[in-house]
């Protein structure tokens, strides 16, 4: 525990003065979190993003991830995101041809998916934040808060299993505690909050809804853990785990959050 909270307090304190900052350091840091993510999601599968293959998975994402507001640097290279998206797929096929089928359709396949996964995921997280910082905090908290909820009422009150064949621990009161416990992050931004353009009731469902797909995010990660064996998607986290560990819900809740044109 000690070590999860110093590791914690560390993250926070490199992490949430970028977020503030925003602009061209925020987007590198979401392109280096992204990254290892999806070395992650390879690395499960026995993929090495130092490879041929694994570049073109790289890029791919990186490309997934490219913010609006530096679309005009591929258009002056007369490509859109669409067009270098398709080539490299389209490479990535090529490659199982090269490499006599080593690298499969399934493994084309996988990097594809993982690439696609994560890159919407941080995509929507760049355009969280150029809404605004009130967003990123509303998601950020939504999430602490179903996550503490959903752990400490399971402890306490937790009965009858969630998805016992994903994720062993998790119950039903706890996750209806975690959506409880966000609901109460959602009145204290609608109470405090003068930028979210919508009235508590609407927010409230909202915050309902994301917490409900974040808890999704979290048995997705819980999932491909299960299914390739590994306890965690990584180790660069002391007593964490790896970025994947931290970022599963978000990755679901940021592009939702989007879905509602909250700032549009």
């Amino acid at each position: 525990m000690k070590q999860r909270i110093i590791t914690g307090v560390v993250a926070a304190a490199l992490f949430l003065p970028i977020v503030f900052y925003g602009g061209l350091p925020f987007v590198l840091l979401t392109y280096i979190l992204a990254t290892i993510g999806l070395y992650e999601l390879l690395k499960m599968k026995n993929l090495n993003i130092f490879s041929i293959n694994g570049l073109l998975s790289l890029i791919f994402l990186w490309v997934i991830i490219f913010p609006k507001q530096y679309h005009h640097i591929l258009s002056s290279f007369f490509y859109s995101k669409t067009e270098v998206a398709m080539i490299c797929i389209m490479l990535l096929l090529a490659f199982t041809v090269i490499t006599k089928n080593r690298f499969t359709f399934e493994d084309v396949s996988f990097s594809i998916l993982s690439a696609i996964y994560v890159g919407i995921g941080f995509y929507f997280f760049i355009e969280t934040r150029e809404a605004g910082l009130v967003y990123v905090f509303y998601s950020l908290f939504l999430i602490w808060a179903t996550d503490s909820g959903a752990y400490f009422v399971g402890k306490a009150m937790g009965k009858h299993k969630l998805w016992p064949e994903i994720s062993p621990n998790k119950t039903v009161e706890g996750s209806l505690g975690g959506v409880v416990c966000a609901v109460i992050v959602g009145i204290l931004f609608s109470l405090f909050s003068k930028t979210i353009p919508v009235g508590l009731v609407t927010l409230m469902g909202i915050t309902v809804v994301l917490s409900v797909f974040g808890q999704i995010g979290d048995l997705v990660q819980s999932a491909f853990k299960r299914h390739f064996n590994v306890k965690d998607s990584g180790k660069i986290l002391p007593g964490h785990g790896g970025i994947l560990d931290r970022f599963d819900s978000l990755l679901f809740v940021w592009p939702i959050l989007n879905l509602f044109h909250l700032w549009t």
